[in-house]
């Protein structure tokens, strides 16, 4: 009785050992979330983990904060979103998992004014949504808040440079990099991809 025992126990072993590993393959395998998955995601992000609901914007939403906004916009946030938010020319934007959203969603829009600093600030984890904490200030971070809630439409501010290879060099001025505000013309700063180091 004593072997059949053993037998059976080191039998229990390797199998458990085989579910393991074949556990930890099909767990290891990266897709798309599904639209359940999504949507239950959102509705976490928007009731629960997300911070700063209640938040308000001390800024206001005149011309110069919405200037302001599009100009940190350009200067952090263009090379994974594009240059209107709605990732126009950001080769990656669908492969991410989860996808870069288009910020003028519903789904984004939907946040408040706090939850969007909040996002801005402390980013999404585990998405690619880096923090900005020590980066913005308050100041940029809800001046950003306006731009996105007043993007362009998708497509009217062209690819970010960076994509393109079509960046100027770094010039003394503090247009956004890779968008020259005043033509909407393709120009600034060589490095657009500072903003999310």
């Amino acid at each position: 009785m004593r072997v059949r025992e053993k037998c059976v126990e080191g039998n229990s072993l390797w199998l458990l050992g085989l579910a393991v590993a074949l556990s930890m393959l099909g767990g290891c395998r990266v897709s798309q979330p599904g639209k359940t998955e999504r949507s239950l995601m959102s509705e976490i992000k928007h009731q629960i983990t997300v911070g700063g609901r209640n938040d308000r914007n001390p800024l206001g939403a005149g011309p110069d904060v919405l200037e302001q906004g599009k100009t940190a916009f350009g200067a952090y946030c263009t090379v994974c979103h594009g240059l209107d938010g709605q990732n126009t020319g950001v080769p990656f934007a669908a492969q991410m998992s989860p996808p870069v959203p288009s910020l003028a969603t519903k789904q984004v829009q939907d946040y408040t004014d706090g939850q969007l600093k909040s996002i801005i600030e402390n980013g999404i984890s585990p998405s690619g949504m880096p923090a900005s904490r020590g980066i913005l200030s308050d100041e940029e971070m809800w001046s950003i808040v306006v731009y996105i809630r007043h993007l362009p439409p998708a497509g009217s501010l062209g690819d970010p440079c960076v994509y393109s290879g079509m960046c100027s060099p770094p010039s003394s001025s503090t247009q956004p990099q890779g968008q020259n505000l005043d033509d909407g013309k393709k120009g600034g700063a060589s490095d657009a991809s500072a903003g999310h180091r």
